[in-house]
């Protein structure tokens, strides 16, 4: 029998393959296909930074201190200071207190690590015994390979003079280092500059969207990074003057450990005042201990209820289950530098998502001032002031 006119048959071969395309299922098969691809790019990409970490990881750090400088920079120059000055100024402040901060920290600690190590060990001895009394039954086993492999990695070379004896470690760390110097000083003097040329790159909204994706970025990292030192603070010298009166010994190392465990959200602070905790256990007692305990709780509560909410206000509205899975990703791929990177990248993120997506859309002034062409003029004039000379010298 022949075929009806408009029947299945008579459909076009390029049609009929076409509507494969067009019902739910290959709706839902073009945007897997999307997705594959988006997260094969960014499986690259994050492959290709994971490769030159040292770029990488100073280039962050200097954005980082960049954004948190920044308001002290502007402040001078409100003041009436030159540009240059103000930018050296704060520059040379900023290195100053790094790198005494960062020489307080390896003295204090490096000198007293293997004591510190030590009373760990003996308040996790104490804690174990403590518990194989208890009225519940543990696999002895698995406490021991974990008492073992900690006490092995804490004892290792990595950890202490060993983890910047080589001189491939410490070559990396001064270039590493030097480079941030160097990044932080332009980001300081001629960031204005540097955003322009890349807004450059944008027009229309896309252009107001990815100013405004910027001056968010800048206000995250440098309110995380002021209000975390602020809180990291507040927990060292809270403990740390517990530690004191209750006659622990290592206070002042613990207070450091506690101050640096707090730039690493949910983790680091329960960390450092874990092993407090078993320091105030073999040295002092239960009793001790358990006050310490007590203590590390409260600050813990004051910092999440109070101090987060005050000082870091909307700079890390993200659930902490987000914090965690970032943590663990940056941990993974750059130890304890992704650790501490990871949080905050994070945050930014987020904040440049809701720009994009037209949740942030910012006061209008604000994306007035930001998304201003004026910069552009003067980077053109700089440019062209540039090349003038340049002729001129020729």
């Amino acid at each position: 029998m022949d075929s009806q006119p408009g029947s299945r048959q008579n459909v076009p071969e390029s049609r009929r393959l076409q509507g494969y395309w067009n019902d739910g299922l290959g709706h839902a098969a073009l945007r897997s296909a999307q997705v594959l691809l988006v997260l094969l790019l960014v499986s690259v990409g994050v492959y290709a930074l994971t490769q030159v970490t040292l770029v990488v990881i100073p280039l962050l750090l200097a954005l980082i201190l960049a954004a948190a400088i920044a308001p002290f920079v502007n402040w001078l120059r409100r003041k009436g200071w030159p540009g240059a000055l103000a930018t050296g100024t704060s520059f040379l402040l900023l290195l100053a207190v790094f790198g005494g901060l960062v020489t307080g920290i390896v003295f204090a600690v490096r000198s007293e690590w293997s004591t510190l190590v030590d009373q760990a060990v003996a308040g996790f001895d104490e804690l174990y015994s403590m518990v194989q009394d208890g009225p519940f039954a543990f696999d002895d086993s698995v406490i021991s390979d974990a008492r073992d492999s900690v006490l092995e990695f804490a004892t290792s070379s990595s950890v202490g003079n060993g983890a910047i004896a080589g001189i491939s470690a410490a070559g990396s760390f001064a270039t590493g280092f030097v480079l941030m110097a160097v990044v932080l000083f332009f980001f300081l003097k001629d960031g204005d500059k540097i955003w322009s040329f890349i807004l450059r790159w944008f027009r229309g909204e896309r252009r107001e969207k990815a100013a405004l994706a910027g001056a968010r970025t800048m206000e995250v990292l440098g309110g995380y990074v002021r209000g975390t030192a602020i809180v990291a603070a507040v927990d060292a010298v809270c403990i740390g003057a517990a530690l004191f009166i209750l006659g622990v010994p290592l206070a002042l190392p613990l207070a450091v450990i506690v101050f640096v465990g707090a730039f690493i959200p949910l983790v680091g602070a329960t960390a450092a005042g874990v092993l407090a905790a078993l320091i105030a256990l073999v040295a002092n007692g239960p009793v001790v201990a358990l006050i310490v305990v007590i203590v590390i709780i409260a600050v813990n509560q004051l910092e999440g209820n109070f101090l987060q909410p005050v000082v870091m206000g909307r700079t890390l509205s993200i659930h902490a289950l987000v914090i965690l899975l970032a943590l663990t990703a940056g941990t993974i791929l750059a130890g304890i530098i992704g650790a501490i990177l990871s949080v905050p990248i994070a945050a930014v993120g987020w904040a440049v998502i809701k720009v994009w997506i037209g949740e942030d859309t910012g006061d209008p002034e604000e994306v007035a001032e930001v998304a201003s062409p004026e910069q552009d003029k003067d980077l053109d004039a700089a440019e062209k002031g540039s090349t003038g000379a340049g002729r001129a010298g020729d």
